[in-house]
């Protein structure tokens, strides 16, 4: 999102467009406020002089129960999917209808200051707390200073999620009950640790509303060999009932994945590795569009294009490993043992919205495709899944907001999961090694301050 969410009871529209058929000059007028680093217009507690500070964000409790789920099915429980020895299963384990509880919490602090002659300093610090736990490990969610004006858009200087991440995960995929399918899969990144984003001004382009974004990172910059590199290019074209975003991602030795949401560093989380590592990068290419049919009826969809170049497994020290991707294990090319290969995969989404005054219906599908590779060994490229969602919301008011969802999940194979998910359980619990079908139902509340 450009500036901070408004809360999840008003959520119809991303940051740099309002809810369907409003006006363009307030669309205008909330685009300078999000540039400006100042709370979205939703819910907000303001203090400080002047409400110079401001408090929002959201917690949400759910749960639920799943069909074909096996609790303790991998052997090594902890290790990443691409080690060969994580692909190995408990014999004899049983898999069956399992229940699950959830809850998240991330508040939202802001900070705005009025310098006078149109330049505005702003500031957000937000972290989110899964299960009673920090969510990624040492990294924040946003921890950055920004300088804006309306005339010439906004410099942001800190950690900050990329929009690969967050605009695919809200709107797009919260929306229609999708939002670790499509936000958290494929080959991008979703946080960074010290990013520099400029954000332009909004342009009047073919009767519509365009403003473009640039953002660079250069991750841990204890690596001198293998040197990390970010960068995000992000579009947001707004006429009338459509909305428009496209980004083109491209990360250079960072951690190899297949998690759009994991945290931008380096190759490993140990710059004393370099020496003993070869470089790897990876990218999206992503378009994603929402088109308010009637004031009852929205429809959404997305392709994205994802591209690894592969990791070479190798032991960094003692029993250490590296973080690979896509290895052929045992297996030596032009000289090298365990080579990583690049690998190509196209992904989908869909999603359909219905508003009934304080009720909303909705329908999500997301498509991980086969990937294309030369590796000769199978490591999840010949699979695919197809996710569906089906849910109810309430809008309770006051902030709180209730719902119900039902979903089934449909592996093309028994075997590794496709290569743009990051384990073989991700997203549903439902490990594509054991069975390749499975559903779910959960029951949740959100509320929003």
């Amino acid at each position: 999102m450009i500036c901070k969410p408004p809360p999840l009871s008003q959520r119809t529209s991303s940051a740099l467009s309002l809810a369907p058929r409003s006006g363009a000059r307030l669309g205008r007028l909330y685009a300078a406020l999000c540039l400006a680093g100042l709370p979205s217009l939703g819910q907000a507690l303001d203090f400080g002089p002047n409400g110079m500070f401001s408090l929002t964000g959201f917690a949400e409790v759910s749960v639920g129960a799943g069909s074909n789920q096996c609790k303790d099915c991998q052997l090594f429980p902890t290790e990443n999917k691409q080690r060969i020895w994580a692909d190995e299963l408990v014999q004899g384990a049983k898999f069956d209808t399992q229940t699950s509880a959830f809850s998240q919490i991330q508040p939202y602090l802001g900070f705005k200051y009025d310098l006078g002659k149109g330049v505005k300093l702003s500031g957000l610090l937000s972290q989110r707390w899964r299960d009673g736990e920090v969510d990624v490990k040492d990294f924040w969610y946003e921890k950055n200073v920004a300088v804006s004006h309306e005339d010439f858009g906004s410099l942001r200087i800190g950690a900050m999620t990329t929009r690969g991440w967050s605009v695919a995960d809200y709107p797009y995929g919260t929306n229609v009950g999708v939002a670790s399918a499509w936000g958290s899969s494929g080959a991008g990144y979703g946080m960074l640790t010290g990013a520099v984003r400029y954000t332009s001004r909004m342009f009047d382009v073919a009767d519509g509303d365009l403003v473009v974004e640039g953002t660079y990172d250069q991750g841990n910059t204890a690596f001198k060999i293998n040197k990390p590199s970010f960068m995000e290019l992000y579009t947001q074209f707004h006429k009338g009932d459509l909305v428009m975003d496209a980004t083109l991602q491209h990360g250079k030795n960072g951690t190899p994945m297949a998690w759009s949401h994991g945290p931008f560093t380096g190759l490993t989380p140990f710059a004393q590795d370099d020496s003993k590592l070869t470089g790897s990068d990876q990218g999206i290419a992503m378009l994603m569009a929402r088109y308010q049919v009637t004031s009852q009826w929205e429809v959404s969809g997305g392709i994205r294009r994802n591209f690894w170049s592969g990791a070479n497994a190798v032991m960094t020290g003692g029993n250490t490993w590296n973080e690979m991707f896509n290895v052929d294990w045992d297996g030596v090319r032009s000289g090298i043992g365990n080579p990583g290969y690049s690998a190509r995969s196209t992904d989908l989404m869909l999603g359909v919205l219905y508003r009934m005054g304080q009720w909303t219906a909705s329908t999500g599908m997301v498509y991980l495709g086969k990937a294309k590779t030369a590796n000769p060994s199978e490591r999840g490229q010949s699979n695919s899944a197809l996710i569906n969602t089906a849910g109810l919301k309430y809008d309770y008011g006051q902030g709180v907001q209730f719902n119900v969802q039902a979903g089934m999940v449909h592996y093309g194979r028994v075997g590794l999961s496709p290569m743009s998910a990051p384990d073989n359980e991700s997203f549903t619990k439902i490990d594509s090694r054991v069975t390749d079908q499975g559903n779910w139902f959960t029951v949740g509340v959100v509320y929003s301050f």
